[in-house]
């Protein structure tokens, strides 16, 4: 599962960085996803790995 979420946060950087060079139209919804993002990247380093 933290796996999955390190794509995505991956992604939605990349993505980020993209439109922000290419498209000033669409900052503020390619912002609420660099937010995303980096809440993502919060809780996984909270919750951390769980072991039994």
């Amino acid at each position: 599962m933290g796996g999955i979420l390190w794509v995505i946060v991956v992604i939605l950087v990349i993505i980020w960085l993209v439109s922000f060079l290419a498209f000033h139209v669409t900052a503020g919804l390619i912002h609420i996803l660099l937010i995303a993002a980096v809440i993502i990247v919060i809780y996984n380093l909270v919750t951390g790995r769980k072991t039994v």
